[in-house]
């Protein structure tokens, strides 16, 4: 691992971009790397645009700021591509995941980037087709693990188990730890 990867979250209020990166942070402690995972909100209200952080690293953070440069920016809802500069900062060599059907060379042109990494999955789908709701943060989880290897899917589908347990019921833990599955599988890059 890079001495700090920086990961931000971009959603809307009510998709879960907060409890990704939350559960993303407590799969790479669980694999002993220290972590740092933090929200930024503006209005506070459902559908409104929200901003999630993560870092990780082999040793210990001294960093207490924003994330101005991420790595890697995860994009849970396609519709703030028009609204937000969700590429803001990204790295030349950083990575961009959107839950799109598009493929990631179409987001690529779209989005005119040069140099960095595009991954596409249509979390909207599968959480539709798992969840049998508009929930898609967990896929976007399994198409991160999947594209930047930074945590082990295992630990992924521990860390949603120890979260949830007790607090949902046993059919929705299921159906999200099978939308991780699925767009883990069905993830595309460019």
């Amino acid at each position: 691992m890079q001495e700090i990867v920086e990961i931000r979250w971009h959603g809307r209020g009510g998709q879960g971009a907060v409890t990704a990166a939350k559960v993303l942070a407590e799969a790479a402690l669980a694999e002993g790397k220290h972590i740092q995972a933090f929200p930024e909100y503006g209005p506070e209200r459902m559908g409104a645009p929200v901003k999630a952080f993560d870092r990780l690293s082999d040793e210990y953070i001294k960093l207490h700021s924003q994330v101005y440069n991420p790595g890697i920016v995860v994009v849970i809802d396609h519709t703030l591509l028009g609204s937000v500069n969700v590429t803001e900062g990204l790295t030349e060599d950083g990575v961009l995941i959107v839950n799109s059907p598009k493929s990631p060379a179409d987001i690529k042109k779209d989005l005119g980037l040069k140099s960095q990494k595009v991954y596409t999955v249509d979390a909207t789908k599968i959480s539709m087709e798992t969840l049998r709701r508009f929930i898609p943060n967990t896929p976007m989880l399994g198409a991160l693990v999947k594209s930047t290897g930074l945590v082990t899917l295992e630990k992924v589908l521990e860390e949603v188990k120890k979260m949830f347990g007790g607090k949902l019921k046993e059919e929705v833990i299921q159906g999200n730890l099978d939308a991780i599955k699925r767009a883990y599988e069905e993830v595309r890059g460019e």
